[in-house]
């Protein structure tokens, strides 16, 4: 499946074509991405280990108004930030050595500086919500923190400005996370693959959304529903569900693109 697309002038980029998938592929996905999970646990548990450590310092290093959207903001970065783990998943396909050195292998690859590109995409996408939420925080309480965990909570349920504010981030949260979706779902494990450019991984992404669209927003609902249990069992449950994820969008990849045929 490694195609190449040869930047010259007179040659058009090569895109790669979308099929259409049902739930059947989705739960094969699933599946495959248990599988990958299961045939090294010990080593992807101590790489899921990284992002309960990650989530735990987000939390307790920032303001109380900020901690939903950065428990929900979670999900928007994740998929820059299991890249290694689609690398771990393409070596297992190919038959290579699964080792848990492959994790971090693609950091010397020349596919980085693209995969890195559009992870800078991602965290602008995640500054802008935290903004956003900060924003709205702030108009309807007042710029002040809350001076305890118990009064936040107290203000947002039980207060008209609290109902607003679950109302309001709602919303403008599901934007971020519809937009996120449609950059990325498909975008970084093409970009490991396949030597393409960050425009062409995202208009491919945006398109395998647009064609897959029910079984796209399933997905979505899947990664949001696993965080948030990840999240409940005090982030320790991340260690097993991101991984596992990551896997599975991998061969969500695969599912849903055809590479291009190679330019002369």
């Amino acid at each position: 499946m490694n195609a190449h697309t040869i930047a010259r002038p007179e040659v058009s980029p090569a895109y790669p074509l979308i099929r259409k998938i049902g739930l059947q592929d989705l739960k094969q996905a699933l599946t495959e991405g248990v599988d990958d999970f299961l045939a090294k646990p010990s080593h992807l548990v101590f790489l899921g280990l990284i992002y309960p450590i990650a989530g735990i310092w987000l939390v307790v290093d920032n303001s109380l108004p900020l901690l939903f959207p950065l428990l929900s903001g979670f999900a928007l970065i994740g998929p820059f930030a299991a890249i290694g783990l689609y690398e771990m998943s393409r070596c297992r396909e190919l038959g290579l050595d699964t080792s848990w050195k492959h994790a971090f292998a693609v950091v010397w690859s020349h596919r980085m500086f693209p995969i890195l590109s559009l992870g800078l995409i991602l965290l602008v996408i995640f500054a802008c919500w935290l903004f956003s939420a900060q924003s709205l925080y702030a108009t309807l309480f007042g710029p002040a923190p809350p001076q305890s965990f118990a009064r936040f909570m107290g203000e947002v349920f039980g207060t008209p400005q609290g109902w607003k504010l679950i109302g309001f981030g709602t919303a403008i949260g599901f934007v971020f996370a519809v937009l996120s979706l449609s950059v990325s779902v498909v975008s970084f494990p093409m970009l490991l693959d396949l030597d393409v450019d960050v425009p062409i991984a995202i208009l491919t992404s945006i398109k395998a959304v647009l064609m897959n669209p029910f079984v796209m927003a399933l997905w979505g609902l899947i990664v949001a529903a696993s965080l948030a249990i990840g999240f409940l069992l005090v982030f320790a449950g991340l260690a097993v569900v991101v991984p596992v994820l990551a896997h599975a969008t991998w061969h969500l990849y695969r599912k849903v693109v055809v590479a291009p045929a190679s330019h002369g």
